[in-house]
């Protein structure tokens, strides 16, 4: 890895706290920081007067009332979601309900695959089953207000549904958990795949956004590069997993052991599934190999 790449775990704002980061766009953390959230889930406010409200985030009342205070007098003409997971959607039919606004964006909860016997769900009830939007949007569909436009950018990988959202405007993207400023995205099949997760990242990288907002952590500028380190960063990875497999690494622990040292205990099962992505691409490319499909509790070897 580059020495330039660094993530930014800056603080620059609480739970409920209204921060107008660009002209259009203003901040609402939700109060549900964790290992896995940082300092909590992101809700961004979209133009003046009639606006858009990108990921609503989890179920919590206070969250809610905190957007719209922050709303006020203003219009909510859309609740937008960039993807299922509750920290995102679980809060966003009540809030589209509460408003009279259509919930678009992202559709329905889907996996990259059918779950095999005793996988359940890879994230531990993180998957919104029952959000169901107004309006499903595909790659370069738009919605827009006075002086706004959110277009569509297909980005799966973290989820299969997964969406950003680019501001021409503003010439930045809403880039949800598939680049985060603060960390690494955790892709956990079935419901993320590793070669959907890394053809995204290109995708981004060749567009001309050079600023992020991204679901949790600060703005993200220089975008672009950060996002081709993130891709280096991925790419290395999957060479460090073959070559412990070459030198007779055989289970997920123990290639976490390996190439994880000092993690957080809390963040280890994240990291295996992970690992277990990069796996089941190696699997599927013919570079690694197992008995029957691959599987977080496998037995693997080059």
């Amino acid at each position: 890895m580059s020495d330039n790449f660094a993530f930014d775990r800056s603080r620059d704002a609480g739970p409920g706290e209204v921060v107008e980061i660009a002209p259009l766009v203003r901040r609402v953390i939700a109060p549900n920081a964790s290992p896995f959230t940082f300092t909590g889930s992101a809700s961004y406010l979209v133009g003046r007067g009639k606006i858009a409200v990108v990921d609503a985030g989890p179920d919590h009342a206070a969250h809610r009332a905190a957007i719209l205070e922050a709303v006020g007098s203003e219009t909510i003409t859309h609740v937008v979601s960039t993807h299922t997971h509750l920290d995102h959607t679980g809060g966003a039919a009540i809030l589209a309900a509460e408003v009279g606004a259509p919930l678009v964006g992202c559709s329905a909860h889907r996996a990259f695959r059918a779950s095999l016997d005793g996988e359940g769900d890879p994230l531990e009830a993180g998957a919104d089953g029952r959000y169901r939007p107004d309006q499903a949007l595909a790659d370069g569909d738009a919605i827009a207000g006075p002086g706004w436009t959110l277009v569509a950018v297909e980005t799966p990988g973290h989820t299969a549904n997964h969406l950003a959202f680019a501001l021409p405007e503003t010439s930045a993207l809403f880039s949800g958990d598939h680049v985060m400023s603060w960390s690494t995205t955790v892709v956990a099949p079935p419901d993320g795949a590793m070669a959907p997760y890394v053809a995204s990242l290109r995708k981004l990288i060749a567009r001309d956004e050079e600023v992020y907002f991204p679901g949790h952590g600060p703005m993200l500028r220089n975008a672009r590069q950060f996002s081709r380190h993130l891709l280096g960063h991925r790419l290395m990875r999957e060479q460090a997993i073959r070559g412990r497999l070459a030198l007779g690494a055989r289970t997920i622990p123990e290639l976490v052991a390996e190439l994880y040292r000092g993690l957080d205990p809390r963040l280890s099962r994240a990291a295996g599934l992970s690992v277990f992505a990069h796996l089941e691409d190696l699997v599927a490319r013919g570079e690694a190999a197992t008995d029957g499909p691959a599987r977080i509790d496998g037995v693997y070897r080059a």
